[in-house]
């Protein structure tokens, strides 16, 4: 079989989500399937680190795809014209765009559709693009693929496509998220949280990421047990945060709260590792990743009761209403003095995290990628 993949987010040193997800998928399905030809579709100069094997060729399209404009252009010439040069079996976009133009079978991840319920969260430059374009890929596309049940079910209503066609494959986490040494713990704390005590978030510094209930929260929680504990945001600021900014200057307790911006690779899974508790509230996600890298760290989890938070989190995190600032203070208070509960809820997420696994979403990516070729 011969696989054409949009591998435009295979970025050197610059992996994040729909670059990571395409890693972990892709890698294991041409590792696991020697006897096929995928064909990598890239953007720019690409890395060899990203060529798993010999049974991967890459090919260059022009131009750099980071523009409305610029989308258009690639996936609806460069791309399609590609395509029907190769003629390969099946085309996968595991980041929820697709050529409308190109006449190949076609597999879609849709990690969530927040563009179309939240436009108002999305640059101006980019809006009227998602908002026109994706209902017309997710109409396109022969098959979907997508990350939670609650994403497939809202893919159905929302978009009115049959619920036959889209399969529900989770994301599994990295290897280096794993439990480390008190030692390597106590060295984190002190170079991040002054030798204190951290609740940890990480992600985008985003409107729908709710940093500023986040941050009231803590702040309330600190005033009313005097907590000498840090909260630590990682992640780059994104599109309207002047929220977030608004939330940090009028906290009270804005010395124990710290922005550290993009966080590399290297030193996220330890940074995960050494929290006391992880934050997730977030308004909208279709699948909470960092919940799960938590888990395989041995930290318990605070999460919204929201979207498909409580889905993928089970019984194996503290689930608060993410629109009641005072409910988030108790949540980071009872995490932080309840020993007990911290326990409870690491040895719960031991067993949930096991339900979910890059191997066995690749398996069934490859799966569907299969059956839309009609092989």
């Amino acid at each position: 079989m011969k696989i054409a993949v949009n591998t435009r987010f295979l970025l050197p040193g610059r992996l994040e989500g729909l670059g990571w997800y395409t890693h972990e998928i892709v890698r294991r399905m041409v590792l696991a399937h020697p006897e096929d030809e995928f064909l990598f579709l890239f953007d720019r100069p690409f890395s060899d680190e990203f060529i798993y094997a010999e049974n991967v060729r890459p090919v260059v399209l022009f131009p750099p795809a980071r523009h409305p404009i610029l989308w258009h252009w690639w996936f609806e010439w460069s791309v399609a014209r590609c395509l029907k040069k190769e003629r390969p079996d099946v085309f996968f976009s595991p980041d929820s765009y697709l050529s409308l133009s190109a006449k190949t079978p076609t597999v879609m991840t849709v990690h969530d559709l927040v563009p179309l319920h939240f436009p108002e969260q999305i640059p101006l430059k980019h809006r009227h693009y998602f908002l026109r374009q994706w209902p017309k890929f997710i109409r396109r596309a022969d098959h979907i693929v997508t990350i939670s049940n609650f994403v497939a079910q809202d893919i159905v209503q929302t978009c009115g496509i049959a619920g036959d066609r889209v399969t529900v494959a989770y994301n599994g986490c990295r290897e280096n998220f794993k439990p480390i040494s008190d030692l390597e713990k106590s060295a984190i704390m002190a170079q991040y949280a002054d030798g204190k005590p951290y609740f940890l978030y990480t992600g985008a510094i985003h409107p729908r990421k709710n940093i500023p209930r986040l941050i009231q929260g803590f702040d309330q929680f600190v005033d009313r047990t005097g907590a000498d504990v840090r909260l630590l945001l990682a992640g780059r600021f994104a599109w309207k945060t002047g929220e977030v900014t608004e939330a940090y200057e009028n906290a009270r307790n804005k010395h124990a709260i710290r922005f550290l911006g993009y966080v590399p690779e290297a030193v996220l899974p330890a940074l995960t590792a050494s929290a006391q508790a992880f934050a997730y509230l977030s308004l909208s996600e279709g699948f909470g990743l960092p919940m799960l890298e938590s888990m395989h760290c041995d930290v318990p989890v605070l999460a919204a009761n929201a979207s498909c938070l409580p889905e993928i989190a089970g019984d194996a995190a503290l689930l608060v209403n993410p629109l009641d600032v005072s409910a988030i203070a108790e949540g980071l208070n009872l995490l932080h003095s309840d020993v007990a509960l911290r326990s409870q809820l690491i040895e719960k997420g031991r067993i949930q995290r096991e339900k979910f696994s890059w191997d066995q979403a690749a398996a069934q990516i490859y799966a569907t990628l299969t059956k839309t070729a009609g092989k």
